[in-house]
């Protein structure tokens, strides 16, 4: 079966770019204006405040030796590979799925750019309510749950197959 770009679900590859144009440019204007650990405040309960993570979400593994930089880039490329063969496979007008899948991808590039040529992942975003602060994360961490989330809910909109009822139904 040979699909066109357009009729499949790589005609949302333009999300892919959009994502990981935002997220590397406001990655490069934050190394470029902020010093480690600044932090400047921006609304009540929202600063940017410069971080480095050198593990994955929530700085897992951010403290192991270094080995963990390659072991999520090959986590991320086998991601963005898998997700890529399902764009592949979809239907171009599948858009809740797509789009889904874009932003996970952009997501995922723009924070494996950062692990490859950097060492580590910036992070901007500091949300906080009181004394109490959420990890700090990026655009990219952003683009990536927002993609999960919608995978999740297609889940849950998508109508099942009829066939797969058990015996004994109509």
């Amino acid at each position: 079966m040979n699909k066109s770009i357009c009729s499949s679900g790589l005609r949302w590859l333009w999300l892919v770019l959009v994502v990981l144009a935002v997220d590397l440019g406001v990655k490069y204007w934050v190394l470029a204006n902020f010093e480690l650990g600044e932090t400047w405040a921006l609304f009540p309960s929202l600063n940017l405040h410069y971080a480095r993570n050198y593990g994955a979400a929530f700085s897992f593994l951010a403290d192991k030796g270094g080995w963990q930089r390659w072991f999520f880039a090959g986590v991320a490329i086998m991601i963005v590979v898998a997700l890529l063969v399902m764009m592949y496979r979809n239907r171009a007008d599948q858009k809740l799925s797509n789009i889904a899948y874009a932003l996970i991808i952009g997501g995922a590039l723009g924070n494996l750019f950062d692990r490859t040529w950097h060492g580590f992942v910036v992070d901007y975003i500091d949300f906080y309510v009181g004394n109490w602060h959420f990890a700090t994360f990026n655009l990219a961490d952003t683009a990536i749950c927002i993609g999960a989330g919608l995978v999740v809910l297609e889940g849950f909109l998508t109508p099942h197959d009829a066939s797969a009822k058990p015996k004994g139904q109509a």
